[in-house]
């Protein structure tokens, strides 16, 4: 499953590989998210130095890092050990132990989840909202809409907007996909082989008429440079191809309904017992991406090692192949904060949200059972000082902030100006620090693990940071690990591009911090501050 986190940097190179342009990109260091930018020479966050140093033979305490994600797969290898365990229930019996209304709650909760089934597609909120209003609102301006309807009003344009252009682009990449597809499989059938040679491909491009058998040849020649096959490009383009199918029929698609599935009032934004106890997925590829870059075992000579060493992960399924919805946002939160969770990290956003009252009503409660909540900026390089990314450390009409909060951008392993990850938004008030969220390996699904690069990545570093600091120093609340990773954040001192332009900037014009997270750094500034270790 390709996560929306992650689809606009896969997206960006099946296209460069349609147009036969992708070149070998260097390899990212081994390990490089947890390495030492003065040691190592990579922008890490010194994980390996601060348990070396200043954690060594240092105690520490359990603490629950809640992933609300898509699923994570608690059986994994490299995860199975740091799974958080529901103490308070028996697995399997089919009662609710624990009398907190969910049965069987084991490891956590899917929002996501029904009886006999699970949610993998959804639509997109803008989606969502179009379809609810379309009907009362055809016809209707501005200058004629009802006093008690025009903030729906504005919430329905709104939507209507994006939503009409992304379906127009959908419906417009895949045409192109398949009108690419098509032109490969043709110049395959002429030439009579899998394999052509360069000089082949170059004859077929000479007596080519169509443009887009041109583009094939291209894109053919492209790969048989490297010694690939025409097959091998057909799979690349499959990813691309069939997420703008899946975008045509599911996240735009006006007919397409999952709730049912689920079995809730969904109308019944109060409601809260409702999902199912199964949080591995399906298609928990993301969730298990971020839940190993935050807890996987250091110690066990397995995959990777994650930046805490006595965090438990609690499973929150929320996030379909589409947008969450506020509901289950504002549920997992209270869920998490209920639970024990003392770091929340948020991997997901989207562009709309109607019921903002409720999962902010959510944060507020989290924050006053001393959680601390971080959340990806995300990836479509805007400014979210201006173009908000939900859920926003913002308060609905108000200027009041969540103050247990951490947004947080992607860097790179690069160095100078190419620190900045191209795809990752950005914002001199609103995104709080960077972190690593390029080409960061972790676990995925089947005990296996890949590298996946955004946002995405970048806040379960921040968030296995926060785990960290919260483990050894068990006193600090929510308030003072944010300080603490925010005033400990390594300044970055050169320029570096605005995320997806070639305009050079500092840092700090782009972040609160002008900085790159950092653990070493932190624990540091919380031995300086004075805060108890634990014995």
């Amino acid at each position: 499953m390709i996560t929306k986190q992650t689809k606009r940097t896969y997206l960006m190179v099946a296209f460069g590989l349609l147009l036969g342009n992708v070149n070998a990109q260097k390899k990212a260091p081994e390990n490089w998210f947890n390495l030492d930018p003065k040691e190592n020479k990579v922008y890490g966050v010194s994980t390996e130095k601060a348990y070396n140093e200043l954690l060594k033979s240092k105690k520490s305490k359990p603490v629950i890092v809640a992933v609300i994600d898509g699923g994570t797969e608690v059986a994994h290898a490299d995860l199975k050990d740091v799974i958080w365990q529901n103490p308070g229930e028996i697995a399997g019996n089919g009662i609710d132990d624990d009398k907190n209304g969910y049965i069987d709650d084991v490891n956590g909760w899917s929002f996501i989840g029904g009886k006999d089934t699970n949610v993998v597609q959804d639509n997109l909120e803008i989606t969502r909202i179009y379809n609810m209003y379309n009907k009362k609102f055809e016809g209707i301006n501005e200058s004629n809409v009802a006093l008690n309807d025009k903030e729906t009003f504005f919430l329905y344009k709104k939507a209507e907007t994006i939503y009409l252009e992304k379906y127009e682009n959908a419906e417009r990449m895949y045409t192109v996909y398949s009108k690419i597809e098509e032109g490969i499989l043709k110049l395959k059938m002429t030439l009579g082989t899998d394999k052509p040679t360069v000089k082949q491909v170059e004859a077929y491009k000479q007596t080519a008429k169509d443009k887009m058998d041109l583009v094939a040849a291209s894109a053919v020649m492209g790969v048989v440079k490297k010694g690939g096959s025409i097959t091998d490009l057909i799979k690349e383009l499959s990813g691309g191809k069939n997420y703008f199918k899946d975008q045509l029929d599911y996240h735009l698609g006006k007919d397409f309904d999952s709730r049912k599935l689920v079995g809730d009032n969904y109308n019944d934004v109060t409601e809260k017992y409702y999902g199912s106890n199964y949080v591995s997925g399906p298609k928990g590829d993301h969730g298990t991406h971020v839940a190993g870059i935050i807890a996987a075992v250091r110690n066990n000579n397995l995959g990777i090692k994650g930046i805490s060493d006595n965090a438990k992960i609690m499973v929150l399924r929320v996030v379909p192949d589409g947008d969450e919805r506020d509901k289950d946002v504002a549920n997992a939160i209270r869920y998490a904060a209920d639970n024990g969770a003392k770091v929340i990290n948020m991997s997901f956003g989207k562009a709309l949200s109607p019921n903002k009252r409720i999962v902010d009503e959510a944060v507020k409660y989290a924050i006053s059972k001393d959680v601390l909540l971080i959340h990806a900026a995300g990836n479509d390089n805007h400014n979210i000082d201006t173009i908000e990314n939900y859920p926003t450390v913002r308060y609905y009409n108000s200027n009041n902030k969540a103050t247990a909060w951490i947004e947080v951008g992607a860097s790179t392993w690069k160095k100078k100006k190419y620190l900045t990850a191209d795809f990752s938004n950005f914002g001199k008030n609103t995104v709080d620090v960077f972190a690593p969220g390029f080409d960061i390996y972790s676990c995925i699904p089947l005990s296996e693990y890949a590298s996946f690069n955004g946002t995405s990545m970048a806040a379960p570093v921040v968030a296995g940071i926060a785990a960290t600091l919260r483990s050894y120093f068990p006193e600090i609340t929510a308030e003072q690990t944010k300080e603490l990773i925010l005033e400990s954040a390594i300044k970055y001192n050169k320029k570096v591009f605005i995320p997806g332009t070639k305009t050079k900037v500092m840092l700090s014009d782009i972040s609160v911090t002008g900085g790159i997270a950092n653990l070493y750094e932190a624990i540091k500034l919380g031995i300086a501050k004075g805060y108890k270790m634990s014995n």
